[in-house]
């Protein structure tokens, strides 16, 4: 089986503008980024934009609550966030939710910015063939559907009936519609198994898809779950995996916790990628709900510039961990954000006691270093954003 299968055969608009619009001006982008850096500015290399908290299932351990209302971004606003990005040489944004494909105006958003691509992650219960021929028409969007489990397993981690099926149908047809096709994973206890065996590789591979996104699973949300939080031992196996899988299989794996020499980040402490949620709050990354920083206060630039939160929270956190701060040391990070003050922006109002007195598990930090054995893939890492900015 060839890795380039299924990129080959997927269509040629599509492949095109993933090469010129991800490739070319991402590489582009990202090297903007590092002078930015140099230079002690905080301008992402890119960001997450959570356009809506409104879905239709109810997974373990997700960190979206509605609440007592549905939160959206208006497309003026998200406008407003891709343009002045633009402006910072950054052209790839991830669309995420609750359910991206429930805000009404999202294909129109994919329109008005032809010149970036978009990663769209999406349960998949809603990607039909009109959906699906859409996106291929546009040909600036990745769907990256989620896949929990088998049978069994979805339905409980998703909250929800017949998931399984509805989601690999969802897969079928975007590789039908010979789109370039990603499949995400959260491994857990509950998982793990599935996630980590050749025939879990060979079936996605089988079904048309291009790359395979490893998370792990963060317990968060109303109902966190931290039974299903993996060990360092399953962390070792990931990364091990990830490792010698990507001379093996005829996917691309990507994960976003380790660098070209197997060294640890969080992608928010390092700068790369930070979350802009449904109510255009700026936070760390998506599944630390808090923030000093909105999108209306000013140009995004200047907001970001302006921001001793943002900035401090990336001096502070590698400071304690190189793994994620959330899952290592949640009571370190409710004192951080009481002092800065920050504003709770989870719906949950018992969040910074969660915190307080939070369960601490292992994360990606505790690994030992195993870097990366293909030149493509240390390559990549080092010259490009690939696969270093997911939020797990």
């Amino acid at each position: 089986m060839s890795i380039l299968r299924n990129v080959l055969r997927s269509d040629r608009k599509c492949l095109w503008t993933l090469v010129y619009n991800f490739g070319w001006k991402g590489i582009k982008g990202f090297a903007s980024f590092q002078k930015r850096k140099k230079r002690g500015l905080t301008f992402p290399a890119f960001q997450f934009i959570s356009i809506t908290n409104n879905c239709n299932l109810a997974c373990q351990g997700c960190w979206v609550t509605r609440g007592d209302r549905t939160s959206s971004l208006d497309l003026s606003a998200i406008n407003g966030i891709i343009t002045d990005s633009k402006r910072q040489g950054c052209h790839f944004f991830g669309i995420l939710g609750g359910e991206p494909l429930m805000h009404s105006g999202l294909f129109e958003l994919f329109r008005t910015h032809s010149d970036c691509y978009f990663q769209l992650f999406t349960n998949g219960t809603l990607l039909n063939d009109k959906v699906a021929a859409e996106l291929r028409s546009l040909a600036n969007v990745t769907p990256l559907i989620s896949l929990e489990g088998n049978e069994h397993v979805a339905d409980i981690r998703r909250g929800g009936h017949h998931v399984y099926d509805r989601t690999m149908k969802a897969i079928r047809t975007a590789t039908a519609h010979r789109l370039i096709t990603g499949v995400a994973i959260s491994v857990c206890k509950s998982n793990i198994e599935m996630a980590l065996s050749d025939e879990f590789i060979a079936m996605l591979h089988d079904c048309g898809v291009v790359y395979l996104w490893y998370y792990i699973y963060r317990p968060t949300g109303e109902n966190p779950h931290y039974e299903l939080a993996l060990s360092p031992d399953d962390i070792l196996r990931l990364r091990t995996f990830l490792v010698d899988g990507r001379a093996k299989y005829p996917l691309v794996l990507i994960d976003s916790y380790w660098g070209a020499d197997g060294e640890p980040f969080c992608p928010a402490a390092e700068g790369l990628s930070h979350h802009i949620n449904p109510d255009g709050n700026i936070e760390p990354c998506p599944v630390i709900q808090f923030s000093c920083d909105h999108i209306s206060s000013g140009k995004l630039p200047e907001v970001y510039e302006n921001s001793t939160f943002i900035r401090d929270f990336r001096t502070e956190v590698g400071k304690q961990t190189r793994g994620c701060i959330l899952m290592e040391n949640p009571a370190w990070l409710a004192a951080f954000v009481a002092d800065h003050q920050a504003v709770n922006t989870s719906n949950r109002p018992g969040l910074p006691a969660q915190l307080a007195n939070g369960c601490a598990i292992c994360s990606h930090g505790s690994c030992p270093r195993i870097p990366e054995k293909s030149w493509i893939y240390r390559m990549a890492k080092r010259r490009a954003f690939f696969g270093l900015g997911a939020y797990g």
